[in-house]
């Protein structure tokens, strides 16, 4: 038993276990956007687009305390986004795109249905995929 907490206490020394956090979240993530995926297939598109901008939403949030910025207990995207980008984590092109979606994610959640088309979702919902995949690996 003493050689097993000794390993433990090695792999979080070595931050081994932060690595396995980031696979699981990467995994449960995959999980959700395969979800959004098959609603979007299925004629659900405004679902897929809530789906989908919970799962940006909490990648920022997991950048944000991945590069120690500081975010409240209940973070605005728009400011995450803002300090990721002011921090030099991405590039102001893609805090632009992440604004877009965003704004996409809000038209869906709040049913203003006539602000977006079936196609934004599936063009915002292939660069959230490769968004994820790039920052959660």
């Amino acid at each position: 038993m003493l050689g097993t907490l000794e390993a433990a206490l090695s792999d979080f020394q070595e931050g081994y276990l932060f690595d396995v956090k980031r696979l699981i979240t990467g995994d449960v993530f995959s999980d959700i956007l395969d979800q959004s995926q098959h609603l979007l297939h299925s004629g659900y598109h405004q679902a897929a687009m809530v789906l989908g901008g919970a799962v940006l939403e909490d990648t920022l949030r997991s950048l944000c305390s991945r590069h120690d910025i500081d975010t409240p207990s209940k973070p605005k995207l728009d400011k995450m986004n803002a300090d990721l980008a002011k921090a030099g984590c991405y590039t102001k092109l893609v805090q632009k795109r992440i604004t877009g979606i965003a704004d996409v994610r809000n038209s869906a959640a709040h049913g203003k249905w006539d602000e977006f088309s079936e196609d934004d979702v599936r063009d915002a919902l292939s660069w959230i995929v490769r968004f994820v995949g790039d920052n959660c690996g």
